[in-house]
């Protein structure tokens, strides 16, 4: 009977596992977001995902369609606002390939808006904004990652160390 019980858990378990990697998704970064408007829609992240202070950061963009294929051609500009004050933008340019990418300075530690805005865009009434939040690196930002770390290594720990041996037990006396 234990045995059964073993082999329908074990089941269920490849079963949950399996509908949570069916449904991964390449857009794991920490500090990126996405927003949909009409029929497009605008992914942003930075690259450290931590911003430092003073240091050139990437800020990547996506633009794709409902159905998150990249659009051939877009016109975009945004700009970015610290404590409702502008601090920098970035006129509409011209953008190939469904992607951006352009280096930016953080000189504040806290929450920046990016506010993107999409022109002449097909299928769509006038310009199309976009806001996003974006975080640069805290003192805490190390700490976070560190203890989600922790916390997952010392789950499989405790899984590890109750299952394992009754498992391997199991094994040698068939």
């Amino acid at each position: 009977m234990k045995k059964y019980c073993k082999v329908i858990f074990l089941i269920f378990f490849i079963v949950s596992v399996s509908s949570i990697i069916d449904q991964a998704s390449a857009h794991s970064m920490f500090n990126s977001a996405e927003q949909a408007i009409g029929e497009y829609r605008v992914q942003i992240a930075t690259l450290p995902e931590f911003p430092q202070i003073g240091e050139t950061s990437q800020l990547l963009f996506r633009v794709t369609d409902r159905d998150l294929k990249e659009v051939d051609r877009f016109t975009m500009g945004f700009r970015v606002f610290f404590n409702e004050q502008l601090i920098d933008s970035y006129g509409p340019k011209s953008h190939q390939d469904g992607h951006f990418e352009t280096d930016f300075v953080f000189v504040e530690s806290g929450n920046h808006i990016v506010k993107v805005e999409l022109y002449d865009m097909p299928d769509s009434d006038g310009v199309l904004r976009y806001t996003f939040n974006i975080s640069t690196q805290s003192p805490f930002g190390y700490l976070f990652i560190f203890a989600i770390t922790i916390g997952a290594i010392m789950l499989a720990s405790v899984i590890g160390y109750i299952y394992l041996p009754k498992f391997f037990r199991t094994r040698t006396k068939a």
